[in-house]
């Protein structure tokens, strides 16, 4: 596993944000049509001529429809294009919504714009194997339990996460590390980097400069001279030269949660203790990574009419373990559940603290079996972040098995 001591930086950016906020709403709200799958752009007053193109299917981008022009032109490129009011009320409640799931990983959130956002996960962990693992998590998760695909882009910067991000789309993700920056986007057209606006590509193509690497190897005297402060700018932002940090709102982390909605509703007690550890390991695991442990243990069943019951325990020693958090997430469960089929089981941990755990004594047994436990739990993750989250499995997850 390739250690890494410097930032970790995800950009995360929601994949065409209103459209995609607006089919995946319509379709909750039974609409069998997904704008996403047809031509159809999110915009303004239709009838006044005055409305814009907000947002844009891909099958509108391929019939010449761009971001900003007139719905009236967009209209006679594709005579049968869908056009939809935007509901920025809506918008706001699904970037406040995406903005909690990233609130599970880290405190250290920054809300670009209502559709982007900066995560430092430098205290995550410590390898770029972990780092795509977990933005693979968030990923999925957005998709599955919000319905809309994000994606995102990891550096050990923020200009180059959020170039990252804007590589090939959709629901995708890249790095793109300052070792990187050559093979990466050097290549691309100068165009394409971050503050370099359409009026300025112009005044640097007559410079000779139409890649980002004609621009990275320019002489920076030169550029100062054309573009003043712009020029040192543009430059460093070519070399990947960037000391930003991302700026969060400094509040402590509240808890750590996750939820699955099931394929198909889970009858028995066995099916739903086999997705209760794959919870409890996946909250666990994320609470460890941020050196926390938790005082309070909830349980939520959603059943097949869609209504949520919950049922939580506050224990007086603050517990990291998977096996401890397991055992009460079961007993929570068993006296909540009355039978009925399961649509959506959840488990979260909340009351967080420092884990700052009391010198084991040679003498006190209990104390000795619970940091016998740590370090079980702490192998299996290390495991886990350098083979693959499947490497390491309760022999209960295999079929036929049943869940002590």
């Amino acid at each position: 596993m390739s250690k890494f001591n410097e930032k970790l930086i995800f950009h995360i950016d929601v994949n065409s944000a209103f459209l995609s906020w607006s089919a995946s709403d319509k379709l909750i709200k039974g609409e069998d049509v997904d704008l996403r799958d047809i031509a159809a752009v999110i915009g303004g007053d239709e009838e006044s001529r005055r409305g814009v193109v907000l947002a844009k299917s891909m099958l509108a981008k391929k019939n010449g429809i761009i971001t900003g022009e007139s719905l009236f032109t967009a209209r006679k490129k594709c005579i049968d294009l869908v056009v939809i009011s935007p509901d920025f009320s809506l918008y706001e409640r699904c970037s406040r919504s995406m903005r909690e799931i990233f609130s599970d990983y880290t405190p250290y959130v920054e809300k670009f714009s209502i559709d982007e956002c900066f995560l430092d996960v430098t205290n995550y962990n410590t390898s770029k194997e972990a780092a795509l693992s977990i933005a693979c998590e968030i990923k999925d998760r957005i998709k599955s339990e919000l319905g809309f695909t994000v994606n995102i882009g990891i550096s050990d910067v923020k200009l180059l996460a959020k170039m990252a991000s804007d590589f090939e789309k959709p629901d995708k993700i890249h790095t793109l590390f300052k070792a990187e920056i050559e093979k990466k986007m050097w290549k691309l057209p100068v165009g394409e980097l971050f503050m370099v606006g359409k009026r300025t590509v112009p005044r640097l193509n007559n410079l000779n400069i139409f890649t980002i690497g004609d621009l990275a190897q320019y002489d920076v005297s030169i550029l100062k001279y054309h573009f003043k402060s712009s020029g040192l700018m543009m430059w460093k932002y070519a070399n990947g030269i960037d000391n930003s940090e991302v700026k969060w709102n400094k509040y402590e982390l509240k808890g750590i949660s996750n939820s699955t909605t099931l394929s198909e509703d889970i009858k028995s007690e066995n099916e739903a203790y086999k997705v209760l550890l794959a919870l409890v390991e996946h909250t666990s695991t994320r609470l460890r990574n941020i050196k926390k442990c938790c005082h309070c243990i909830s349980v939520t069943i959603r059943n097949q009419e869609f209504i949520d019951s919950s049922r939580s325990k506050t224990i007086n020693n603050a517990t990291d373990s998977t096996q401890e958090i397991l055992e009460i997430v079961k007993n929570l469960f068993n006296e909540l559940w009355k039978g009925q089929p399961i649509r959506l089981l959840g488990v979260s941990l909340t009351n967080l603290c420092e884990d700052n755990f009391k010198q084991t004594s040679i003498f006190d047994v209990s104390s000795a079996h619970e940091e016998k436990k740590r370090a079980l739990d702490k192998t299996i993750d290390g495991l886990r972040r350098k083979y693959g989250e499947t490497s390491v499995m309760k022999s209960v997850m295999l079929k036929g098995k049943k869940c002590p």
